[in-house]
């Protein structure tokens, strides 16, 4: 091969010069023919590349392919329904609505109805009208404690930073939310100018890093904190202690993207590299994680504060709902991410086997609250692929209060799933730094399209439970939502996940599925302590197998 083209290239200078005796004009062709010479030259000398030194110039073909090949899947070879991460039908829709484009679909459901996994809502002969509904459901946030109560939408804007967003996307985010009166994530970036720029209401989150307000060193700066956080913008703060999309796992920002303005907002040092521990540093345990709550808290003059997580391994939280009975402070929310949660760059391993998917660790903080009698005073918030209206009232009749949509809101922005997050080249200019890319990105034409998605999902929230009786959110319920898990068998959400019994957690006899985990957990420490129990005998896949109806609604008994 690389003899071929050895002998090619000479063959070819020889041709055109011969030719150009007697044609002057063939010269030109050396205008095509010496470039690829060079790039021949310049492959066979290189050694990181093994394809094209050994194939000069047609072996770089390979990675045109290999750079093509998502964009020709995406558009000449996968169906509506087996893209990924979301099918052609998911985005369409989101499309659709952003626009105020028809959204209806001709000729039926494309899905196989029949297929394990398969989801639907249990409608109503008694269905109410709910289409011509003219304030949407909100939800009001904010505990016993909290003295500046939040109300918001059933649908928001999950936690994306500014740095993985383009200022342009931050902007058309921020602005949208104002418009159609719900809240933005800040993520744990920090409060840049261009969150507070749009007038939207904001969610500060706080992360391990302490971006925005910490010292020099790292650690959690109270008085900084407390000057940001009485921002009119900022309604609610979150707290991360992880992520669906790579939990347990730090962020790294190199010291070549640490610019003045980044390090101003994060208030970190101009050209040096700045680490995200994957845990935090202001508690190592339950009772300091409720202090922490409880500083926030004080130091915000009483706003919400909540924190965000991946269900990981169960003893953790069951810990923290013991951490918050024994303190007697609690959350005004909680935000649960699925393991199916996205980010713009992560390991494989992390975004593929770690981290609960959203409907198990729903379930299970919705039923650990109940159990020890703690959901009264808190809001949970659900985030994990979550688009559109039937995925709102799925995560609702679990037990969540309210979603965030971090890839949703993006395709609003005009995302086409590129796959590109991670390289900043996002074609579109949402994921990007580069300008000559997010010039691309008109904040005044996205934002309005951000609002209508909006609106649109959260109205077809509103027309399903109309469809099944239903007026009130909180009045969704597990045996609403059935799910096929085989050819045979249909079970409701309530089959699988039956619920807990109120103050069940407070008493023994513990129900079954918390036996082990109540004995081996305690509010001092997130490890447990597997003295108390036969490790051998510890079984985590334990499940409840009642069924009661009445926990919940005795109406549908």
């Amino acid at each position: 091969m690389r003899r071929s083209f050895v002998v090619l290239s000479a063959l070819s200078i020889l041709t055109v010069s011969i030719a150009a005796y007697w044609w002057p004009s063939a010269l030109w062709l050396f205008v095509i023919i010496l470039p690829l010479v060079v790039m021949g030259v310049i492959d066979m000398t290189q050694s990181k590349k093994a394809i094209r030194r050994t194939f000069p110039v047609a072996g770089r073909l390979r990675y045109v392919m290999e750079d093509l090949r998502p964009k020709i899947y995406q558009y000449f070879i996968e169906s509506d329904t087996n893209g990924r991460p979301f099918n052609r039908l998911d985005r369409s829709v989101i499309y659709q609505r952003a626009k105020k484009e028809i959204d209806t679909i001709a000729f039926g459901t494309q899905l196989n109805v029949y297929d394990n996994n398969y989801e639907w809502l249990s409608h109503s002969l008694n269905a109410f009208d709910n289409s011509k509904i003219t304030e949407l459901p909100r939800v009001l946030i904010g505990g016993p404690e909290c003295t500046q109560p939040y109300s918001a939408s059933l649908f928001n804007i999950s936690a994306m930073s500014y740095g993985s967003l383009s200022k342009n996307a931050i902007l058309a985010l921020n602005e949208g939310a104002r418009i159609g009166r719900f809240a933005h994530n800040t993520g744990e970036g920090g409060l840049s100018d261009y969150h507070l720029q749009g007038g939207g209401d904001l969610i500060w989150q706080i992360g391990t890093g302490y971006f925005g307000c910490r010292y020099p060193d790292g650690n959690f700066n109270p008085e900084l904190f407390a000057e940001k956080a009485a921002t009119p913008n900022v309604k609610m703060i979150e707290v991360k202690l992880s992520q669906g999309a790579k939990p347990g796992h730090g962020g790294l920002l190199p010291a070549a993207k640490v610019n003045e303005e980044i390090a101003r907002i994060r208030s970190v040092e101009v050209g040096k590299e700045v680490a995200s521990p994957p845990s935090h540093k202001a508690f190592s345990n339950p009772i300091e994680l409720m202090k922490f709550i409880k500083q926030l808290r004080a130091l915000s003059n009483g706003k919400p504060v909540g924190f965000k997580m991946c269900i990981g391994q169960k003893h953790e939280f069951i810990a923290i709902c013991k951490a918050m009975i024994e303190t007697d402070t609690y959350p005004d929310f909680i935000s649960i991410d699925g393991g199916e949660g996205g980010t713009g760059a992560a390991p494989l391993e992390f975004s593929n086997s770690v981290g609960m998917p959203l409907r198990d660790a729903l379930a299970f903080v919705y039923d650990s609250l109940t159990g020890f009698n703690l959901k009264k005073h808190i809001k949970i918030i659900a985030s994990g692929k979550v688009t559109t209206g039937f995925d709102l009232v799925k995560n609702i009749a679990l037990g969540a209060d309210l979603c965030y949509s971090a890839r949703g809101m993006m395709m609003a922005l005009g995302c086409i799933q590129a796959l590109e997050c991670n390289k900043n080249t996002c074609p579109v200019g949402i994921a990007t730094q580069d300008p000559k890319l997010t010039k691309g990105l008109v904040v005044g034409v996205k934002k309005v399209r951000v609002a209508n998605y909006h609106y649109e999902t959260v109205k077809s929230a509103c027309d399903l439970m109309g469809a099944a009786g239903i007026t009130d959110p909180d009045k969704l319920h597990r045996a609403h939502i059935n799910r096929r898990v085989s050819p045979k068998e249909v079970q409701t959400y309530l089959d699988t996940y039956p619920y807990v019994a109120t103050g069940s957690l407070l008493k023994m006899p513990y129900p079954q599925a918390y036996k082990t985990l109540m004995d081996i957990t305690s509010s001092q420490s997130f490890a447990p302590r597997f003295d108390q129990v036969n490790a051998m005998e510890f079984d985590w896949a334990t499940k409840p197998t009642g069924r009661d109806l009445s926990l919940h609604d005795p109406s549908l008994n």
